[in-house]
């Protein structure tokens, strides 16, 4: 039945329906676990086909835009498909682009989308006005919330009247980059306040790039045309050209179809390679080796990463591949944010169609992981929004909580601990990567709560969890750091343990102690700072082997050590107390070393020996 309503994409609320529907017809309790653990099934296989539409949905729009840019009919089509798409995945009001006119000095609409202002779609812009002038000018993103009153734009009659009659506020803009120069801007625009997180000016830059792209591959293909029709003598060279375009081209659509299938950072590398017949190294923005292709470590001759590093800020600024040494270094950005570089050798002499090849392998290497970012951090923002909720307890009522959870392969009815993580000059932002991939690794959350990173993992004993926590974080931050742990819980009621766990990490600090604990674990402090303050458990764990011995040899050990600690630990007055020999006395407490550890009557332990001493004398009357 639940394979049905997966068939047919059912709400959530359907699945509910057959468990009520077995509860009504008295079935028996094991059926009824058997159903709700289907349903449970049923509901994550159903949560893994929305996340999988919304990721076919992404990288749709990816493979869509690599296709018009491969196919290439008309370059009018591509750049309306751009636009489109910079208005659809921003989720704005409108989106447009601008090209600037070398000759008339202007910039002028080349194509938009959700426009309604004919003044506006026909709208000259002088060189150097407006939000887009200072994007040319610093060949960087630039964005306004609020733009009529943006103090840091020339603002012009003609362009503050457009954008008025458009009705636009919040304003983005991202340079298109051709070799070198900015020949243009792609905007998106809100007719409301409001901000561009990092992610959605990196996307726009993307698209941007690509259709600086449809625009080189028209130039080149109108070059070609323009010779083959005026220059028969140029027969040759013109074929020779279009070779190059079609393998630029069949080696950036093999490129995309990687991405498209699920391909990595080294399967792109690997393809560049075969492609260009040489040796790619990928490096990250520190210049050090991540993976390669054509060679199980870098090949003779290699540049250092001194070398590597100042050819990946020439490629950045000149926006084409430079060469290094024996090498050549295409830098792999978004929106100038270095993300690495692609390093090739092993070739003779790499032609410009080679350099294109290279450039265009960067270009979907900078997308896939801007991509894949964008969707590691969002997750990351959902989960952590989630445990903010969960904390504040503004979930909006428990199913709705669970279900949210659910989606994200988080199961609150499973016993879970929280932990609260303290280090010391970390990074806040290093932190929380490092935590919620920790998190999210074991099916739990992770987030920010009140200045301090905080978990909600899987789990029913508290210290081990704080162990686990603690040497988790420890090795990815390659430092050390101070956790507090409380639980288990279970549903949501996340707040009192939180409560607790903060206390217990602000108990570690008092004590300078680094590493791990829960409140079981700080003894007497435990007792005083734990939130179920529980005292038969604490005189358990105190005096337990005591008793249990007494208890099988018919001895007295325990009112030996009451009888020492009440007649201020002296040997002589417990003795004539106990009407025994001082040796007797002696022999008595050695056992007791023996039984409790030989630390037992050092002041910490003998302080938690006599307060649960006194708390077993009050329980008992």
């Amino acid at each position: 039945m639940f394979l049905e309503l997966l068939a047919r994409d059912a709400p959530a609320a359907e699945f509910e329906e057959p468990v009520t529907a077995a509860r009504a017809a008295g079935e028996s309790p094991a059926a009824l676990a058997e159903l709700e653990r289907s349903k449970l099934l049923a509901l994550r296989v159903r949560a893994a086909l929305d996340r999988s539409r919304r990721r076919e949905t992404e990288l749709s729009a990816l493979y869509e835009t690599v296709g018009d840019l491969v196919a290439l009919r008309d370059v009018d089509a591509v750049l309306q498909a751009i636009v489109r798409r910079a208005r659809t995945l921003l989720g704005t009001d409108t989106a447009y682009l601008a090209l600037y006119d070398p000759e008339r000095g202007c910039a002028y609409m080349r194509e938009t989308n959700g426009s309604v202002s004919a003044k506006f779609q026909q709208l000259l812009m002088p060189l150097g006005a407006g939000l887009g002038g200072l994007v040319v000018q610093t060949a960087s993103p630039y964005f306004s919330s609020s733009y009529l009153g943006d103090a840091r734009f020339r603002h012009t009659h003609d362009i503050d009247e457009a954008v008025t009659e458009e009705g636009l506020v919040a304003i983005l803009g991202v340079p298109l980059r051709l070799g070198g120069n900015v020949i243009g801007v792609l905007y998106a625009a809100d007719r409301s306040e409001r901000g561009f997180a990092r992610d959605e000016v990196g996307l726009l830059g993307s698209l941007a790039a690509h259709a600086a792209v449809a625009l080189d591959n028209a130039r080149l293909l109108q070059e070609t045309h323009t010779a083959l029709a005026d220059l028969n003598a140029a027969n040759r060279l013109v074929e020779r050209r279009s070779a190059s375009v079609e393998r630029a081209a069949a080696a950036y659509e093999r490129f995309t179809g990687l991405v498209v299938r699920g391909g990595g950072v080294a399967d792109i590398a690997h393809a560049i390679g075969e492609a260009l017949d040489g040796s790619v190294v990928v490096v990250g923005p520190d210049a050090r080796p991540l993976s390669r292709a054509g060679a199980t470590r870098p090949p003779d001759g290699y540049p250092g990463e001194e070398s590597v590093a100042e050819a990946m800020a020439r490629s950045r600024a000149q926006g084409r591949a430079v060469d290094c040494g024996g090498c050549t270094v295409a830098a792999v950005a978004a929106d100038q944010e270095p993300l690495g570089a692609l390093v090739i050798s092993g070739v003779k002499e790499l032609d410009e169609t080679g350099r294109l090849i290279l450039e265009r392998g960067a270009l979907v290497t900078a997308l896939l992981l801007l991509f894949r970012s964008s969707l590691a951090q969002a997750e990351e923002r959902v989960r952590g929004d989630l445990l903010t909720d969960l904390l504040t307890e503004r979930h909006g009522g428990s199913l709705a909580v669970r279900e949210r959870a659910r989606r994200l392969g988080t199961d609150l009815d499973k016993p879970h601990v929280v932990a609260v993580v303290a280090g010391d000059d970390l990074p806040t932002q290093r932190m929380s990567a490092a935590a919620g991939a920790y998190a999210s690794a074991r099916r739990g959350l992770a987030g920010r709560h009140e200045g301090r990173t905080v978990l909600l993992v899987p789990g029913d004993d508290p210290s081990a969890v704080a162990r686990a926590v603690e040497a988790g974080l420890r090795t990815a931050l390659t430092r050390p750091v101070t956790v507090g742990a409380a639980g288990p819980l279970s549903g949501t009621a996340v707040r009192d343990a939180h409560a607790e766990a903060v206390q217990c990490l602000g108990a570690l600090q008092a004590l300078g102690r680094a590493g791990s604990a829960a409140m079981d674990d700080l003894g007497f402090l435990g007792l005083v700072l734990g939130r179920h303050a529980d005292a038969h458990g604490f005189v358990r764990r105190t005096l337990g082997p005591l008793t249990d011995y007494d208890d099988r040899r018919g001895t007295s050990l325990l009112d030996t050590v009451e009888s020492y600690f009440r007649h201020g630990q002296s040997l002589a007055r417990t003795s004539a107390a106990l009407h025994v020999h001082v040796n007797t006395v002696t022999q008595r407490l050695e056992r007791v070393g023996q039984i409790l550890g030989e630390q037992w009557n050092t002041p910490q332990h003998a302080l938690e020996t006599q307060l649960a001493l006194r708390l077993r004398g009050v329980l008992n009357h």
